[in-house]
C-alpha cells in the first residue's frame, strides 16, 4: 500500500467520492481498498482537496420524495445587488430553505438574482413557509415568483471527474 495517491489513483477516489461515500463503519477504508492505497493516503488526500478548496464540504444527498416531501418550490427574488448577500444569507438560515444561492439576472425577461428551495409535504405548507418567511424579513413587496417542482428527472451530488472510459481513452 502506498502513502500517497498516485494521480490514477487520486482520479479513481475523485469519482468513488461523487458517487458516495460506501454505508459501513470505515468509508475510508473501504475507498483505500478499491484504489489500491491506505486508508491514511485517502484520508490526506482528501484533507489535500479540502484544504485546496476542490470542495467546501462533504453532505448528504437526501431522496426528499422518499420521505414524503413531496412539494417543492424554488423561490425567485429580484432583490437590491446591495442587500442580495445580506438577505441571502439570512435566508439560507431559515428551517425549510434546502437551497439559497445568487445567480445573475437575464433582463428583460428574468429580473431574479437570489433562488431559493423549499421543500414540504404539501403546497400549502410550502406556500405557507415562504409567505411566513417573506413577511419575517420584510420581502412581501420584493418582486418574486414562486415555481413548483411537476416532475424530477435526477437527484444526486455533483460529478466532475471524467468518465473512466474518457480517461482511458485520452490515456
Amino acid at each position: 500500500m502506498t502513502l500517497r495517491l498516485n494521480d490514477f489513483q487520486a482520479m479513481q477516489l475523485r469519482r468513488l467520492l461523487e458517487a458516495g461515500l460506501p454505508l459501513v463503519a470505515r468509508p475510508y477504508q473501504v475507498l483505500a481498498e478499491r484504489v489500491g492505497a491506505s486508508e491514511e493516503a485517502v484520508l490526506e488526500q482528501v484533507r489535500r482537496w479540502s484544504e485546496s478548496g476542490l470542495f467546501r464540504r462533504m453532505g448528504l444527498v437526501i431522496k426528499h420524495r422518499a420521505l414524503g416531501f413531496r412539494a417543492n418550490a424554488m423561490l425567485v427574488m429580484d432583490i437590491p445587488d446591495e442587500r442580495v448577500d445580506e438577505v441571502g444569507h439570512t435566508l439560507g438560515q431559515v428551517a425549510g430553505v434546502n437551497l439559497c444561492y445568487q445567480r445573475p439576472r437575464r433582463l428583460p425577461d428574468w429580473p431574479y438574482n437570489l433562488f431559493c428551495m423549499v421543500h414540504g409535504r404539501e403546497r400549502e405548507q410550502v406556500c405557507r413557509l415562504i409567505d411566513d418567511m417573506l413577511a419575517e424579513y420584510g420581502l412581501s413587496d420584493v418582486p418574486h415568483q414562486l415555481l413548483f417542482s411537476t416532475r424530477a428527472f435526477k437527484q444526486c451530488g455533483g460529478r466532475y471527474a471524467p468518465p473512466a472510459e474518457l480517461e482511458r481513452a485520452n490515456g
